[in-house]
């Protein structure tokens, strides 16, 4: 039996043949999660699509920023990659850069045009998982942008409450308060449970933080 009849017996089998990706469009993919220039640029001078994604849904320049191959997704980037196109898990390579401190890619990101609203699979902009993983130049540099200080995630954490409640007190989370307090942060708004961002510096002992939480007028 021919496809498609197959297809016309069998509705459901046209998303699923529609939904695999092309030869070209997983080689780019998998160039790129290798950091491969030679071959990216030849794949693109082939026609392969910069866009292009493969089983999972990455396009090249997430798959380079997943690889930290931070050179290489510049390039994409300057040649139209889409850096908000997101993956199966929500990923984008905006998103995954400002996680994982990119600061490049991340500035690249916001020159072509990154969606400073965008949320990961947590519900999260690209700030908060910098501040939790303590990535204070990303940090800084995103608090530069129009991005909301006080977005709330799927947790019911701002940056802030991550910072505190996911950092480790230490000198880099202390200098990450710090901006986000600069940059107008709400230091009173809560968690689901009620407790504030003072509150959780206290219970974990972080006094540097808790003081300047204090003096910015805390409770």
């Amino acid at each position: 039996m021919s496809r498609r009849p197959l297809l016309v017996a069998f509705p459901f089998l046209a998303s699923v043949v529609a939904a695999q990706p092309s030869a070209a469009a997983v080689a780019i993919v998998e160039a790129a999660a290798a950091g491969d220039r030679a071959r990216v640029e030849k794949l693109l001078a082939d026609g392969a699509a910069v866009n292009a994604r493969d089983a999972r849904g990455r396009n090249a320049v997430l798959a380079a920023t997943q690889g930290a191959h931070v050179e290489l997704a510049k390039f994409l980037i300057a040649r139209g990659a889409d850096v908000n196109a997101q993956d199966d898990i929500r990923d984008s390579a905006f998103l995954l850069a400002g996680a994982r401190g990119h600061m490049d890619i991340v500035r690249a990101a916001v020159g072509a045009g990154a969606n400073l609203k965008s949320t990961n699979r947590y519900g999260g902009t690209a700030l908060i998982p910098a501040c939790h993983y303590g990535h204070v130049e990303t940090v800084r540099y995103l608090l530069t942008t129009a991005i909301d200080v006080n977005h709330v995630n799927n947790l019911g954490w701002t940056a802030l409450l991550e910072a505190v409640i996911l950092g480790d007190g230490g000198a880099a989370h202390a200098e990450i308060v710090r901006l986000l307090v600069g940059a107008k942060a709400d230091v009173n708004l809560a968690d689901r449970q009620g407790v504030t961002p003072l509150r959780h510096a206290e219970q974990r002992g972080q006094s540097r933080i808790a003081g300047m939480l204090r003096a910015a007028g805390a409770r």
